[in-house]
């Protein structure tokens, strides 16, 4: 299995409440147990839950790669402390963008960051994640990493993307980039879908042809 379609605890916006790479699943400590034991087993990785901030809201949060994760300033000690203890490798940025999931869009290749970071900021986010980075923006708006998801394969983004912002990801992140939509419509890609190179997570109010889609954008269907 490489594809679930479900909800957290009634709510089709599952990727507000996780982060994945290909060694590990972070999702909130709302999540129901069983759901969290369905996606370990759709991304093929361990899942260990928690909250960032106070909050179960992971996938605003939390950006990062398989070299590193990126956490906001406002969390809290002892969260910081539980990513210790699981040896996940994190780099604490400061910033008034703290919603770190919603600004950066990024892989092992390069990080596709928010206009507004400031040059110090850029500077060590792309030293944290080992990649290189660009600021930029998807359909005009600067909020660039809740408006796509990718893996080493593949990039969907929102369907207002210009052929522009296209080329530009597809140069720095080095996969092909398609328009896409979740939970039937939903431009904010990032908020219906979690994904790694093993499978991938999306709400189930999406409908058919938009899992088939992603399924094929992220290079699942050519396996």
């Amino acid at each position: 299995m490489h594809v679930l379609k479900t909800n957290f605890n009634g709510n089709p916006n599952i990727g507000l409440y996780g982060f994945c790479n290909d060694k590990f699943c972070l999702l909130g400590i709302e999540v129901p147990a069983k759901e969290a034991k369905e996606v370990e087993k759709a991304l093929h990785v361990p899942v260990h839950q928690l909250n960032i901030c106070g909050t179960s809201l992971l996938g605003v949060f939390i950006a990062g790669n398989n070299h590193k994760i990126l956490v906001p300033e406002i969390a809290f000690d002892y969260e910081l402390a539980i990513l210790d203890k699981l040896g996940i490798e994190y780099e604490v940025i400061k910033t008034r963008l703290t919603a770190l999931g919603n600004n950066l869009l990024c892989n092992d290749k390069g990080c596709l960051a928010s206009q507004e970071f400031s040059a110090d900021q850029k500077k060590r986010i792309r030293q944290a994640l080992n990649v290189s980075l660009k600021p930029g923006t998807i359909a005009d708006l600067d909020t660039v990493g809740s408006l796509g998801v990718l893996n080493s394969s593949g990039c969907a983004v929102h369907r207002d993307i210009t052929d522009e912002e296209i080329q530009k990801i597809e140069d720095l992140l080095g996969v092909k980039c398609i328009s896409s939509t979740v939970n039937m419509g939903s431009p904010y890609i990032r908020s219906g879908v979690l994904c790694n190179n093993n499978g991938f997570i999306i709400g189930d109010l999406s409908g058919g042809p938009e899992i088939v889609n992603i399924e094929e954008e992220l290079g699942f269907l050519e396996q």
